[in-house]
């Protein structure tokens, strides 16, 4: 965890494009909470094959101009090199200098990925279609990616991206702070320093965590799996023992180290906001870590 404690820390919250006129009117609210916190930057996600690029377009470009930076995520998966330059080009010229750049999955039913297949390629073209413009995240795989045909693979695929011009990266989310400085530790033997922030799920809804976690790969430990199980259909109790656990697990990440963390919100503000003030980030250069 060497590698990690000469970064600067950030934190950041991860938003979803709104489909309808109520959601967005939800999302500037949860906004408007989250930036109270002075985060350093949001970001907002891309849908599979592309499926939300205007409306990633609409939200991004609404958001940045509120005045906190604001990150796209952008997807190589079902789009041509010519449209992800001119998509580049419009971030560009709205003063967007973060990308979160994934490989992102087909949507059902599409045969093809694109000309871009993997993102290491995206970020490749990113640097010779931008240059240094943009400051790109990538993802990282602490329990590995559900898709990668073994650890040794995986890790050789996060170093295709660093190599191809990645700044930094985000991982995805985990319960288990040991996957992560074990994922840390093996990059550092590999000579990759660049900052990987933990990605921080909020436990809020069990059901939906279920299911998130079947299609993204990240485990549930049998003792939080068992103990929400438990709870039933109390909600209240669900929510307690989630910010417990994950603020808890934030604690471990920060004082071992990690250069900051990076919040799945999914559009709500109250529970990534709970563990924010558990953990007393009030002052991110005077962080009692």
């Amino acid at each position: 965890m060497e590698s990690q404690k000469q970064f600067k820390r950030r934190f950041s919250f991860e938003f979803f494009p709104p489909k309808t006129d109520q959601g967005k009117e939800k999302l500037q609210a949860v906004r408007n909470q989250l930036a109270e916190v002075n985060p350093d930057f949001f970001s907002v996600t891309f849908g599979a094959g592309g499926s939300t690029r205007d409306r990633t377009i609409e939200t991004v470009l609404n958001l940045h101009k509120q005045g906190i930076s604001t990150a796209p995520h952008l997807s190589c998966v079902g789009g041509t090199r010519a449209e992800i330059g001119e998509l580049l080009d419009v971030y560009k010229e709205n003063g967007i200098n973060r990308i979160v750049a994934l490989r992102g999955d087909l949507p059902s039913g599409m045969g093809a990925s694109g000309e871009l297949r993997y993102a290491n390629e995206l970020v490749e073209f990113i640097r010779e279609h931008s240059g240094d413009h943009f400051n790109l995240e990538v993802a990282a795989y602490p329990e590995f990616h559900p898709q990668a045909r073994n650890a040794e693979e995986d890790l050789k695929n996060f170093a295709r991206k660093v190599q191809a011009g990645a700044n930094s990266a985000i991982t995805q989310y985990f319960f288990n702070a040991d996957s992560y400085f074990y994922f840390i530790d093996r990059l550092e033997k590999m000579g990759i320093t660049i900052p990987v922030v933990p990605g921080i799920m909020p436990i809020v809804n069990f059901s939906s965590l279920v299911r998130f976690s079947d299609m993204c790969g990240a485990e549930i430990p049998r003792w939080i799996r068992k103990q929400l199980e438990a709870y039933g259909d109390d909600s209240d109790s669900i929510r307690k023992f989630g910010e417990d656990v994950i603020t808890e697990m934030c604690e471990k990440l920060l004082k071992a180290g990690a250069p900051g963390l990076h919040f799945y919100t999914l559009n709500q503000a109250e529970p990534s906001i709970s563990i924010w003030k558990n953990l007393g980030i009030s002052d991110r250069e005077k962080i009692a870590f």
